[in-house]
């Protein structure tokens, strides 16, 4: 048996965005993502070994690193390339600027266990732990690293087979370091696999033990218990989390929100708002996106964009109760401020990681306080007006902006001077004074019989 096929559990932290262990995987770069589209059009991938050997030799250390860390992820946009990444790390190893890393090794592993390459898992797994002998910590976070990256690809067979490895190091140990992050892995790794009761046992398996959780250790059976829509566990944890003297954050909340979310339970959703602006917990972008995409009729309007309502009050207005209620939540956070700029020479809002719905908020949200503070701050009008509202990079369609989609319309529909930049096709940008001045006549509510077009 390949006795370390397993993984931590950035999981739980994975989704939550409150991960610990030091992360590899970056963004691919261009000459990454030239060098996998022409191993694409290989009929064999694993064949082309003098293509993995010329690219690691053309490369940098960084092209190199990114690319392998591309194929072993489980989100990789390469799935049919994945069989190369093996060979393609025992090239890169023979470069002179090749340094062993626990992550990137554990993160292979589980891949070729995912690929029923036991063989090749199995050496690679008895290499390391050979290399790393008696270093007891050194191997401890190996061991969990195995547990995360087998989480990550959903391998339960080998996060088992990893948590047991684990706890019997655990187990013989005298170390306190070792014991806390072994646990802290099982605990996150069962709750990312959807097996919360199995965290939980844990986590008082730890108490036994002498062992104080960690907010870690509840914020993970948190998440464990909502998504897998266990909501009154989910609402226990937080409690039994509560009552162990741990403060809620923004990561953890927004987990809730995300969970209540899922199970269409608004009036949960907006509690938990209203107990979020009561204890003074920020909302994030993050916070909206949850809300938003999960009240019904936002998420219809954003269909056909141009119906949308044009103003707070007018989206309010066709809103039911609660939803009108949640959305009106929401305003009272930082969030917008968060996202603006404004000083003499520029005014910039900044729309970068917002869902559709929550982009649509935050613009009306975004005209309705500009007039309050143009009146109320006497602020001297800046001299450009500009909304980031990015080119489609990052898009499911590369190129392809739903945002900016969202501000052409909303733009034209008003009859707003914000028109896309000629220079950079991933912004909005207008004139402070003519915006300005729009901005004091401005009739939302009247859509333009002509069809106005932005260039």
């Amino acid at each position: 048996m390949i006795g370390g096929c397993g993984a931590q559990l950035s999981a739980t932290p994975t989704s939550a965005g409150f991960r610990h262990y030091p992360q590899f995987i970056c963004t691919l770069t261009k000459q990454g993502h030239r060098f996998l589209s022409s191993l694409a059009t290989k009929k064999e991938p694993l064949a082309a070994t003098g293509l993995l050997r010329k690219f690691i030799a053309s490369s940098s250390k960084h092209v190199a690193l990114t690319t392998l860390s591309h194929l072993l992820s489980p989100s990789t946009s390469h799935p049919r390339l994945s069989s190369v990444a093996f060979p393609l790390y025992t090239i890169m190893k023979q470069e002179s600027w090749f340094s062993w890393n626990a992550k990137l090794v554990a993160d292979l592993i589980a891949l070729l266990c995912k690929q029923e390459r036991y063989d090749e898992a199995e050496n690679l797994f008895t290499e390391t732990v050979s290399n790393l002998g008696m270093k007891e910590r050194d191997l401890c976070m190996f061991y969990c690293n195995l547990v995360d990256s087998n989480a990550k690809h959903k391998s339960e067979k080998w996060v088992l087979d990893s948590c047991t490895r684990l706890r019997q190091m655990i187990l013989k140990s005298s170390s306190v370091y070792v014991k806390q992050k072994g646990y802290e892995s099982m605990i996150g790794s069962f709750s990312e696999m959807g097996l919360p009761e199995k965290a939980e046992e844990l986590i008082d398996e730890m108490r036994e033990m002498g062992l104080k959780p960690s907010a870690f250790e509840f914020k993970s059976l948190v998440y464990g218990y909502g998504q897998m829509g266990f909501l009154q566990d989910m609402k226990r944890s937080v409690e039994r989390m509560e009552k162990e003297g741990f403060e809620l954050d923004t990561v953890c909340c927004n987990m809730v929100l995300s969970s209540f979310g899922a199970g269409s339970e608004l009036s949960d959703m907006l509690l938990w708002l209203k107990k979020m602006n009561i204890s003074g917990i920020p909302f994030s972008i993050r916070t909206y996106n949850s809300v938003l995409n999960s009240c019904p009729t936002i998420t219809r309007l954003m269909k056909d964009l141009k119906d949308l309502p044009l103003s707070i009050d007018e989206l309010l207005a066709n809103l039911n109760t609660e939803e009108a209620d949640v959305v009106q939540e929401l305003l009272k956070s930082m969030v917008l401020d968060e996202a603006m700029e404004w000083n003499s020479s520029e005014l910039k809002l900044d729309l970068h990681g917002m869902h559709l719905s929550t982009a649509y908020v935050i613009l009306l949200q975004w005209f309705d306080e500009l007039k309050l503070r143009f009146v109320d701050e006497n602020r001297a009008t800046p001299a450009e007006i500009v909304v980031v509202c990015g080119s489609g990079k990052h898009s499911s369609t590369r190129g392809e902006s739903p945002v900016k989609d969202l501000g052409k319309q909303v733009m034209i529909r008003t009859k707003c001077p914000l028109k896309i930049d000629r220079k950079n096709i991933g912004c909005f940008t207008a004139k402070g004074k003519k915006f300005k001045d729009w901005l004091f006549h401005i009739d939302a509510k009247k859509i333009p019989s002509e069809d106005t077009v932005i260039i």
